[in-house]
Parts: structure tokens; C-alpha cells; sequence
């Protein structure tokens, strides 16, 4: 790749060269009444959409004096000479024109795409790279790739019952999403410091939720619900707990193993406010045992709903590539993001959040 970016760097001088030549011959030797004066005209506006100012400008000066040069070889009186002239000159003057335009929307764009990314830095931040006995790896890849933000999100957090984590979907993507994102982590932030259980933070959550979705419109959308699920792990380790509320289920990896856990008891997603309809003690959380070097991998639907040219969607279970040991979870993520990838050819119709976070085989030292 590095070998290659100077020789594209050269292929505008290289056209543009190549459309004043050509020029320079046809003018010189075509039979009339062919003339060359279209592709001199060429030459400025390959410069101007695609080298500097100050280089475009070189080949306007350039073309003008090759235009006057090739009349007055060939002859030609005054007044053909001048408007020849003037075309070119014309010509040049617009490239100029436009050299500055794509310049100003280059420079606009890439504002666009800074402020986005601090949006989404601010907004999902990275989580940390370890949580009280896990080591913790995430990766995200938004849909709309010059926004460089989507619709889901993630969040690893330390509480006094455990390490709590969150992986979940939004409705909608891009910066549209945004807003819904914010309130769901914040939302998740403060409540899980509190709530004793997973199905209590879930339901704090709903309510959080369902209160600003009313608050945001007239008529509170029961279409701007949020799937998730929601994860702990105990201090030690040694016990994961699961709620999910309608999202797509999580898997446990373990030495080239992978095994989805499907919930026993799935919820409505939050948001809708309808948290009444189940009470706290009604759906207990799914427990698991969590073995040293065993990883939790949370997706979102990007992931299980990647299809490849034949439509068939995407299933890490089925996938040889993920069979295989994983040493830490950055590994794992790795190892998932070029999978989907290769299972899609690149294409890319939703955003894809994934987080992974492996218990460590010996517990972390004391600071």
C-alpha cells in the first residue's frame, strides 16, 4: 500500500499531461478542420479537480502559453488567436473556481467528521481495558461510515455487586441516534451503582427511558424502544448473570468453543415503559458459570444479521474461524470484526457493536 500512494499521487500530472500532448499533436497534425483546443481545455480542469491551487494555476499559465504557442506556429491570424486564448483562459478560470470548492467541502467534511467522532468519544467513550477480575476489549463499526457514529452502544462498569456491562441497539442510526444512546448509558451508569438485581437495573432503565422518550415530543413513541442485554459478574468471577431484553443473545467462548446463551425468559425491550407488566421478582436473571479464560461475547445485530451474496445471515457458532482459542478478548473482537467482514464482502447495513470481556486465570494484583 505505501508503494502504491506515490504512484497514484502522480496519475492528475500524468493526465493532465497527456491531455496537453495530445492537444499540442492533434492542433499540429490532424487535418483540419479537427483542432486540438478541447483536449488543451482538458488539461486545466483534470489539474483543477484534482492537484493544488498553486499546481492548477501552474497549468493554466502553462496551457495559455501552449495555446498561443501552437497559433502561431500553425499561422493563424488574430483574431482565432485571442479567442482560443480566451477559452482556455476561461476554462482555467473555472478549474480555479472549482479547485477552491472541492477545497472548502474537503475542509468541511472532515470537520463534519471530527466533530462526529468527538460526539461519539463523548457520548461512548472506549470501556476500560480491564474490570475487576475480567479483561475487557470492545469494537464498533457504524453503518453510516462518514458519520463515524450509529445506534448502538456498550458500557463496562464497576459497582459494588460485581462488574456490570450493557451492549445494546437503538432504533434508528446515525446521528439521529445519538440522543437515545446518551440517555440509555447514562441511564445505565447511574442505576447500576443501586439496583440490588439485573431485572431491577432493567426496569430502572425502562422508566428512565420511557420518561424522556415522553418528554421529547408530545406523544411518547412506542416505537423508540432500545434492545439490550444486560450482564454481571461477580467479584470473584466465578458467576455471570444475564437479562435480555430483546436483544440478540450473547455467547460464552472457551477453548475453541462457542456456545449461545439463549435466555430462559425473554423481556420486552426498554423504553416502552412497560416495566408494570413484569415485576421485579416475576423473571429472575439466567446464571452461568464463568470458568478461568472463559470470554462473554456481546453483539449487536449487526453481527448476527450480516448477510453474504446469497443472503444467508451470518452465525460465529458455524464459523471455523472462530473456533479456535482465544489468548485475551481484543483477540476475540479481532478475530469477529475480519470474520463478518469477510462473510459480507465489506458491505455493511447496520451498525456492529461488539464487547468481550474474558475472567483472567489469575486475579489482578492489588495497586
Amino acid at each position: 500500500m505505501d508503494v502504491l500512494q506515490p504512484t497514484l499521487a502522480k496519475v492528475p500530472w500524468m493526465i493532465t499531461a497527456l491531455a496537453l500532448v495530445a492537444g499540442v499533436l492533434l492542433d499540429l497534425f490532424a487535418p483540419q478542420p479537427y483542432e486540438g483546443l478541447p483536449l488543451l481545455a482538458a488539461a486545466p480542469l483534470v489539474a483543477g479537480a484534482t492537484l493544488s491551487f498553486r499546481s492548477a494555476l501552474a497549468i493554466v499559465c502553462v496551457t495559455c502559453v501552449v495555446s498561443v504557442g501552437v497559433d502561431v506556429e500553425r499561422g493563424r491570424p488574430a483574431t482565432p488567436l485571442f479567442v482560443d486564448l480566451a477559452v482556455v483562459g476561461l476554462i482555467g478560470v473555472l478549474a480555479l473556481a472549482v479547485n477552491r470548492l472541492i477545497v472548502r467541502q474537503g475542509r468541511d467534511l472532515a470537520l463534519a467528521r471530527d466533530v462526529a467522532e468527538a460526539v461519539q468519544r463523548a457520548v461512548l467513550p472506549d470501556p476500560p481495558g480491564s474490570a475487576g477480575p475480567l479483561a475487557v476489549a470492545a469494537g464498533y463499526t457504524a453503518a453510516q461510515a462518514e458519520a463515524r457514529i450509529g445506534g448502538d452502544f456498550f458500557a463496562v462498569q464497576e459497582t459494588p455487586f460485581g462488574v456490570r456491562m450493557i451492549i445494546g441497539d437503538v432504533r434508528g442510526k446515525g446521528i439521529a441516534a445519538v440522543a437515545a444512546v446518551a440517555v440509555a448509558i447514562g441511564a445505565f451508569r447511574h442505576e447500576a451503582e443501586y439496583a440490588s438485581t439485573l431485572v431491577t437495573l432493567g426496569q430502572r432503565m425502562d422508566e428512565a427511558m420511557a420518561r424522556a422518550a415522553a418528554g421529547s415530543g408530545p406523544v411518547a413513541s412506542t416505537e423508540g424502544f432500545t434492545t439490550a442485554v444486560l450482564a454481571e459478574v461477580s467479584a470473584d468471577g466465578e458467576v455471570l448473570s444475564l437479562v435480555n431484553r430483546g436483544h440478540p443473545p450473547p455467547y460464552l467462548v472457551l477453548d475453541g468453543q462457542i456456545e449461545r446463551l439463549d435466555p430462559t425468559a425473554p423481556q420486552l425491550p426498554l423504553g416502552l415503559g412497560l416495566g408494570d407488566l413484569t415485576p421485579a421478582d416475576s423473571v429472575p436473571a439466567d446464571v452461568v458459570r464463568l470458568p478461568p479464560g472463559a470470554s462473554l461475547l456481546l453483539v449487536t445485530d449487526g453481527v448476527t444479521e450480516a448477510r453474504d451474496k446469497r443472503g444467508t445471515f451470518y452465525d460465529p457458532i458455524a464459523s471455523e474461524r472462530m473456533r479456535r482459542r482465544f489468548s485475551d478478548p481484543d483477540a476475540l473482537v479481532d478475530a469477529l470484526t475480519k470474520d463478518v467482514g469477510r462473510w459480507t464482502e465489506g458491505e455493511r447495513a447496520d451498525d456492529m457493536a461488539i464487547l468481550a470481556v474474558t475472567r483472567r486465570h489469575r486475579p489482578p494484583r492489588a495497586a
